[in-house]
């Protein structure tokens, strides 16, 4: 957990969450990754974005769809498409194979926006990609 906090401050994540939540303003937003990591995000920051109309993971099935976790409605990853939001934000310390696979793959051909909930420095994204 020190680990993420120390992550969180290097990125100046709390300057970062007050852009994006303007941004963003009262579009619709769903979450991607229920791990250990957004949970330190959720536990330590104001993530009162005022559209979150759901989380998701690969972890989710078809059958929890709509129960809770962590305060949000369910929604299996295969099924984030039909909810349409106008931006899904990805809750993952790795997270450029994820937007590659949601911007290239899941919402190709819509107008939803995909971003990280917390971004990395330019330099540890061009190692990222660089070591792939």
């Amino acid at each position: 957990m020190a680990d993420f906090k120390t992550h969180l401050e290097k990125i100046k994540f709390d300057k970062y969450l007050k852009k994006l939540k303007k941004k963003i303003g009262n579009k619709s937003v769903i979450i991607y990754g229920s791990g250990s990591f957004f949970r330190f995000i959720k536990d330590n920051y104001d993530l009162s974005f005022p559209n979150i109309i759901g989380i998701s993971d690969m972890k989710f099935t078809a059958e929890q769809e709509g129960e809770e976790c962590l305060g949000y409605k369910i929604i299996p990853k295969d099924r984030m498409k039909d909810y349409n939001p106008d931006y899904v934000l990805v809750a993952t310390l790795e997270y450029i194979e994820i937007i590659e696979d949601f911007v290239m793959n899941i919402f190709k051909n819509t107008k939803t926006k995909v971003y990280p909930l917390a971004r990395i420095p330019l330099i540890d994204l061009i190692k990222e990609i660089w070591n792939r």
